[in-house]
Parts: structure tokens; C-alpha cells; sequence
């Protein structure tokens, strides 16, 4: 199975899900994207292009893995639907820019609407 393929599996699965608890399928969502690693200057750089990739970014943050060991992280914000596409095409937007810094897409997130 591809990169891709794992992806579309995953996001799959979490809106199956959220719509099975009762989420609002017909709202906008704000979907959080999910970087780490540990170079600062790879993150903020990776967080630049999200930027001009017109998503909103939140600041750097550290945190502690169970290991012990400590990363970066941040987000990339959009609004958009709970659709298969529109979140795999974000993702498709996303993919590259860890690639090419060398960090870590660690998947999407939402919160449940009303």
C-alpha cells in the first residue's frame, strides 16, 4: 500500500467515525494538521510554505515523547468540509513540504460539530 493509499485509508476511517457519533456532516470543520521534528529551521521553514499554501499555522510547540525524548511540533489550520476529497487534497498539499524539510506529517485531526 502507498504513502497515499494509507492516508485515504485513515481519513476514511476518523470521518466514518465522526459521522457515525453524530458529527454534522453539512458544517465546515476546521481540519489541524499535524508536523513534527526535531530541527527548529526545518519546522519553521516547513511552516512558511504551509503559510503561503494559504493555511493558518500555530506556533512551534516542544513536547515530550513517552521515551523521554523531546520534538517540535505545529499545525496547519483550514476550514473546509468533512469530505474524503477536500481532506486528501489538503493532504496532497501538505505531503511535499515534510519531504522536502525532512520532518513529519503525523496525520489530521477535527473536532466533533453539532
Amino acid at each position: 500500500m502507498t504513502e497515499q493509499q494509507d492516508w485515504r485509508e485513515e481519513t476514511r476511517e476518523i470521518i466514518t467515525s465522526l459521522l457515525e457519533d453524530g458529527s454534522n456532516p453539512d458544517v465546515e470543520y476546521t481540519i489541524e494538521h499535524h508536523f513534527s521534528g526535531q530541527d527548529f529551521s526545518r519546522l519553521e521553514k516547513a511552516a512558511v510554505d504551509c503559510f503561503k499554501a494559504e493555511f493558518e499555522v500555530t506556533d512551534a510547540e516542544e513536547l515530550t515523547l513517552e521515551r523521554g525524548q523531546t520534538i517540535l511540533c505545529f499545525d496547519a489550520v483550514k476550514e473546509g468540509p468533512l469530505t474524503e476529497e477536500a481532506i486528501m487534497a489538503q493532504i496532497e498539499q501538505l505531503l511535499p513540504i515534510a519531504r522536502k524539510y525532512g520532518i513529519e506529517y503525523d496525520g489530521w485531526g477535527t473536532y466533533f460539530e453539532e
